[in-house]
């Protein structure tokens, strides 16, 4: 049985693509000699880019949104030069129905019709972000796609809700998957860093910057995360005292989680899915697009978080890593291995 995830070729680092390898990587651990797992990545094919290049330079205008399955190629011999797992890269494109098992992440949920339900091959959805399902102008095969599933993979109760809400689907049908693990740390050598990540919101978090500049002591600094690799962001939030989030619309922010789990007091956004743990004293939120109020909760943080907030909140940290513990998703991935393992057999 092998189980294959679809997934981007991007260069810089991408917490969907991290979960994926991470799972992949955890099912080649399981020690189950009859079942392994795959990552193919697929991008656009030289030829769809260049046919995107001359409607740009004609200026005709795109009519459908998403990318078709004549559009995409196989990436020979991915490598990610940001993320530390040992994965299995798959060079092909050809399926069998009868051992393989294709999990395709919402982004590309459409291309399931051309891809996998015309040649019989099963399948499940991996729902990373609710509001990431609209990635295609093809409504009818996007619905068709939940429809023929397996299973819907979810990170968190905003992902169901969200699928649930679009294509009603049955709770049944969503499995909920654990995306992160954390284990806990007792000793931390922290500086007066503050830390944040550029990747989304830029103007909040340039405006945030500019705000607070004449504000924030000498003695304090604010470093942004960025290219760096997993060892290096895991350094970096071990140092730092404070987190900024400027989640925006996600399925279940994964920075702030590990800031947190790693001593951080959280500030921001919670993306909506982060609502699902964004709870005081680790994290404080503050109302998306509220600049002032924003550099406020910091400054008022910043006398407060000090080597006893590490101590007094240390149960609370022990909860958090508990829920997204390394042995729970562990045993998510397991359950969800069984699942596919049932439904193969009983094809």
């Amino acid at each position: 049985m092998n189980i294959i995830y679809l997934n981007t070729t991007e260069k810089e680092p991408s917490g969907g693509a991290k979960i994926i390898y991470r799972h992949s990587d955890i099912i080649n651990n399981l020690g189950i000699n009859e079942i392994k797992s795959e990552v193919l990545h697929i991008k656009k094919s030289k030829i769809s880019k260049f046919k995107t290049s001359i409607k740009k330079i004609l200026k005709i205008r795109q009519t459908e949104a998403g990318w078709k399955l004549s559009d995409i190629c196989v990436a020979k011999n991915y490598k990610s030069k940001w993320v530390n797992n040992s994965i299995i890269v798959r060079n092909k494109f050809e399926f069998d129905p009868e051992n393989d098992f294709v999990i395709i992440p919402e982004i590309w949920a459409h291309l399931a019709e051309d891809m996998l339900i015309k040649k019989n091959i099963r399948y499940a959805i991996f729902l990373l972000n609710g509001y990431s399902m609209n990635f295609t102008s093809d409504r009818k095969k996007l619905i068709n796609a939940y429809k023929k599933a397996q299973f819907v993979l979810s990170c968190s109760k905003d992902i169901s809700e969200c699928s649930n809400f679009v294509f009603n689907i049955d709770p049944k049908k969503i499995f909920k998957i654990n995306v992160i693990s954390m284990t806990i740390n007792k000793k931390f050598k922290k500086k007066n860093i503050i830390t944040y990540m550029p990747r989304k919101l830029i103007n909040h978090s340039n405006n945030v910057l500019f705000f607070i500049q004449s504000h924030l002591p000498k003695n304090w600094i604010i470093k942004p995360v960025a290219k760096l690799n997993e060892k290096q962001v895991f350094k970096i939030l071990k140092e730092s005292r404070i987190f900024l989030s400027f989640s925006d619309m996600e399925g279940l922010g994964l920075p702030p989680l590990e800031a947190a789990s790693l001593g951080n007091k959280a500030i921001g956004y919670t993306g909506q899915g982060g609502n699902e743990y964004w709870k005081k004293p680790l994290f404080e939120k503050i109302e998306n697009g509220n600049i002032v109020k924003f550099c406020k909760t910091i400054l008022k943080n910043i006398t407060l978080i000090n080597d006893q907030w590490l101590k007094k909140t240390f149960d609370e940290r022990k909860k958090l890593i508990k829920k997204y513990s390394p042995e729970q998703e562990k045993n998510k991935i397991l359950k969800m291995v069984k699942l596919i393992s049932h439904i193969l057999n009983n094809h």
